[in-house]
């Protein structure tokens, strides 16, 4: 048989919300400093194809 949900409290919803949105920041600042680091030719852990390598091939 159905049996309605309880309703979820405002905190917990929230503290959800807020975990969620933090998550998503990080992220960002991580992309964002990568991105930065390529452009400036100091990144250690990725690898991409330039420009010397696409025109000897």
């Amino acid at each position: 048989m159905a049996v309605p949900k309880k309703k979820t409290s405002k905190s917990k919803r929230d503290k959800r919300k807020a975990t969620w949105k933090r998550k998503a920041d990080l992220q960002a600042q991580r992309a964002l400093s990568l991105g930065k680091s390529i452009l400036t030719g100091r990144a250690q852990g990725f690898v991409y194809p330039t420009n010397e390598e696409e025109e000897e091939e």
